[in-house]
């Protein structure tokens, strides 16, 4: 089927959740037939990603107790207009307004930054990573799941246990999982096909479980996004004993229904002392 060119702006639109349903899953069902601009979208995801990393502690940097002083010192008590100055030179004194700026400079050169909520970013990552390599042929993980270090690998790098779930009674098998930038910390995709022979012509049905170290405020209860045709299951299993809390999400192109029998399946596969709010 002939599909409408998807240009930059329309890309970038998409990462950063701008887009209705109908676009989205436009763009989605370009992404996974080109894979060319997958692989720059994944670029450009994981270019914001390291950028929030890095700037956003300067966000948080106190105003120099010296400067403020300097500032407000010079100021004459009877212009108002140039205490709001004085206010703003602060802000760009202590940082603010500087990584605002390097923030926009950047991502200008290094592609487009996500511009979501801080508590749906992570959702947000999971459906971009899912999106981009889903449809991957010869690379959709970096380890594949044959090889017995996988999960010790991502055990060690997200400093977090990584189980390995048995979905094969729910009719998808590990094929594998790779690493991922995030806001937090690295994360990691699992990714599993669906048992059985694939038809030729046609990709593989394939869901992801994204895994990665959760920020203190998010949520934990167990809940369900629909963006396009893809579905997501997400939560946060919390800290018991010497076991940090991490935080999950199952994200495909499947029924409601179905997805949910995954998501539980995870489930049961958790310490039944970790199990998160329904």
């Amino acid at each position: 089927m002939n599909q409408k060119p998807i240009d930059d702006d329309l890309l970038s639109a998409w990462l950063d959740g701008e887009l209705d349903e109908a676009q989205r899953a436009q763009v989605e069902a370009w992404l996974r037939e080109h894979p060319e601009d997958a692989a720059r979208v994944r670029l450009w995801a994981a270019d914001a990603q390291a950028l929030r990393a890095r700037l956003e502690p300067v966000l948080a940097e106190p105003v120099p107790a010296r400067l403020e002083q300097r500032v407000w010192r010079r100021t004459p008590a009877g212009a108002p207009w140039l205490r709001w100055a004085a206010a703003v030179a602060l802000l760009v004194g202590g940082g603010l307004v500087g990584s605002a700026l390097t923030w926009q400079l950047q991502r200008q050169q290094a592609g487009r930054l996500a511009a979501v909520p801080a508590a749906q970013g992570w959702v947000q990552r999971a459906a971009v990573a899912h999106s981009v390599y889903v449809p991957e042929v010869r690379h959709p993980v970096e380890v594949k799941a044959q090889e017995e270090h996988l999960a010790r690998w991502l055990t060690r790098r997200l400093d977090r246990p990584v189980k390995l779930f048995d979905l094969r009674a729910q009719g998808f098998e590990l094929v594998g999982g790779r690493l991922l930038p995030d806001a937090a910390g690295p994360s990691a995709q699992l990714m599993y096909q669906a048992v059985g022979p694939v038809a030729e012509g046609l990709q593989p049905q394939r869901v992801t479980v994204y895994l990665r170290k959760p920020e203190d405020d998010t949520p934990a209860a167990f809940r369900y996004e629909q963006r396009g045709e893809l579905g997501m299951f997400y939560w946060v299993e919390g800290a018991r004993g010497a076991r940090p809390a991490c935080g999950y999400a199952i994200v495909g192109a499947l029924p409601r229904e179905r997805l949910l029998a995954l998501a539980e399946a995870i489930e049961r596969q958790m310490p039944e002392d970790t199990t998160p709010a329904r």
